[in-house]
This record gives structure tokens, sequence and C-alpha cells, in this order.
């Protein structure tokens, strides 16, 4: 019951030192390679869950295309997949593109930063979904003060800067964001930065403006399985119900409920 099953083995033509894949809607598992491929700077592929493996693009790096991928995917909610690229794009200061689970890749944005553009460079994660259905996520370096930001991006490519973080002296902000940002229930953005004037690290909010919102942690299950529901103001929650069918359940949290999936439900 502990053994292990190896299920695909990258071989630089398909990939080399692959980022965590996610499981995509169709079941299968979709992820980016940092180098491998034809041009060997990364890769987009898709693993069936037998193991099957199909490289859906192969990076082609500056000027028209990404390179070096380093963050995981996220898919939208038009069903499409959303992700980073460390360089490579116009500039060779990192991309944000589209792929289609057929493997058509659309750049949306090229980082591009300078004196006179305050944009990003080379972010080291991928994207975050956020509840209204647009991408979030944060550059290392860039910005006002070279210390990295963080940045909206619809799936259409429309780019917005959020904040600049900050790398000068006496500074209280921190800089050099290397992980990705999660979004909170309350509709509150949270991650780590590197670095801060103090030489320790950070962990800082980010408030667009978003509403909380209740979260399902895991969507499929049979009759009398356990569900998980992340949310907000749970006290004195008086029902649960799936598709209108009552369910047993026990308010753990203001922010956590359990139920079961009763008899009856789709």
């Amino acid at each position: 019951p502990n053994s292990e099953k190896v299920l695909v083995d990258f071989n630089y033509t398909n990939g080399s030192d692959p980022n965590l894949p996610i499981q995509g809607t169709d079941g299968n598992f979709y992820g980016t390679a940092v180098y491998g491929g034809t041009s060997k700077i990364g890769v987009v592929y898709k693993i069936t869950p037998g193991g099957a493996i199909t490289v859906l693009h192969n990076f082609a790096g500056y000027p028209k295309d990404g390179a070096s991928p380093q963050g995981v995917l996220v898919q939208g909610t038009d069903g499409n997949f959303y992700g980073t690229t460390y360089q490579g794009g116009a500039n060779n200061y990192g991309t944000i593109f589209k792929i289609t689970p057929a493997g058509v890749l659309t750049l949306l944005h090229s980082f591009a930063p300078s004196s006179t553009n305050l944009d990003g460079a080379n972010p080291q994660t991928g994207l975050v979904l956020g509840s209204d259905g647009n991408f979030y996520g944060a550059t290392v370096i860039g910005g006002y003060y070279n210390g990295g930001l963080l940045y909206k991006i619809t799936p259409a490519g429309k780019f917005t800067i959020l904040h600049s973080l900050c790398s000068t002296s006496g500074c209280t902000n921190g800089f050099y964001p290397r992980t990705p940002l999660v979004q909170h229930t309350n509709g509150k953005f949270y991650g780590n930065a590197s670095g801060n004037s103090l030489g320790g690290s950070y962990f800082y909010s980010l408030d667009v403006g978003l509403k909380g919102f209740t979260k399902l942690v895991n969507w499929a299950g049979k009759v009398g399985a356990t569900v998980d529901l992340l949310g907000q103001g749970f006290t004195g929650t008086t029902g649960v119900s799936f598709n209108g069918v009552a369910a047993t359940f026990k308010n753990v949290s203001d922010t956590y409920i359990t139920a079961t999936v009763p008899a009856g439900a789709p």
C-alpha cells in the first residue's frame, strides 16, 4: 500500500527541473519545467493520471516568448491556464502568459523596468486566481524602489501595478517577494518578502477591496464524505445544504465548517 510508481521520467526533451503541477478540471495535470525542450529554456507540459506526458509548449525566449518558468500554473474561470516566466519576453525581464489545454499560448505581458517605467521584473512565482476572476502576483525586483512589486492582470491581459516594495535603508516595507500570494476568505491577499530593512523577512497583507467569500476545500465526495468549507461569519450558522439537500454539519469556528455529504445530493 505504500509502494511508489514512477509515472514519468523527464528526459530534457520533455522538460527538466519541473515545477509543481496542478490538476485541471479535465482530471489531467498541467505544469511547467524550468529547463529542457527544443530551446532548452523550459516547457509547459500535460500529464494524464496514467502517466502519458505531452509537451504543450516549448518556450523560445526573447523577444517574442518567455523563458525559464519558475512558478506553478493556475487555471482560470475560462478553463485556460495562466503562468509566468522568469526571463524572456520583449525585454528579457520575464512574461505573463495564457495557454489553452490544447497548447495555444498567448503572451499577455512582457515586464519592462526602467528609470521611467516602474514595471516589475523577473517573477519567481506563478499567479493566484482572485475571487474576482483576475490574477495576482509578485516580481522579485523592479518597481519604484527596485524591491519588487505586486500586480494584477486580467484574463484579457490588462496589467495594473498595485504596490511597489521597498529595499531602501530605513524603509519598513519588505522587498524581494519570492513566494506566491494566497487569498484569505476575508478577501485580502497574503505573502512573504525575503528581506526587510531590519535584516529579516516580511509577512504582508494586500487589500484590494475584494469582499469575503466562502470556499469549498474539496469539491467532490461520495455520500457520507466530509466536506470542508472556509469562509467568514459562520458563527450562528443554522443550515448547510448541497443543491437544496440538507446536510449534517459542524460549526468548528467562525471561519470553518465541516459538513457530511447527504444522500440525494448531486
